[in-house]
């Protein structure tokens, strides 16, 4: 048996990047995977217009989607105008809010007619919601 007299005692002093890249990886495939749940409803065409974004509280945010076949939606749930009144009383006894202190938030696809957002927005009232706020798009800095 021979014995060889490479220096294998010396320090290496480069970087082993593997671990960092594995980390990474395993990070990018956690978040494809989490991003479509993170988006609530149906999807909508909205209308562009200056507004604020919605502020992020603790509180769950209750929304209700209007497409453009005029298809009312809270999340994925499709719903009838005529039951919308009784599940936003519903959610709100839910969220242990008062009536006056929820609010809802609307989206509407641009293409629908006037006439079924304000009907809509007069079951959300009906269910003992005020606070109505309308969600659009950001418009676009030129």
């Amino acid at each position: 048996m021979a014995i060889s007299s490479n220096n294998n005692n010396r320090l290496v002093s480069e970087i082993n990047v593997t671990p960092f890249v594995d980390v990474m990886l395993v990070l990018l495939v956690i978040f494809m995977v989490t991003t479509p749940i993170l988006y609530q409803g149906v999807d909508v065409n909205l209308p562009k217009a200056s507004s604020q974004p919605i502020s992020s509280k603790s509180q769950k945010n209750i929304i209700v989607t209007v497409n453009k076949e005029g298809k009312i939606y809270i999340e994925k749930e499709q719903l009838t105008l005529r039951d919308l009144g009784a599940k936003v009383k519903t959610l709100v006894r839910q969220s242990g809010k008062q009536p006056g202190e929820q609010e809802i938030y609307l989206r509407a696809d641009k293409e629908v007619a006037y006439g079924i957002v304000m009907e809509v927005m007069s079951k959300i009232r009906s269910g003992g919601i005020e606070k109505i706020g309308l969600i659009t798009e950001p418009l676009e800095d030129k």
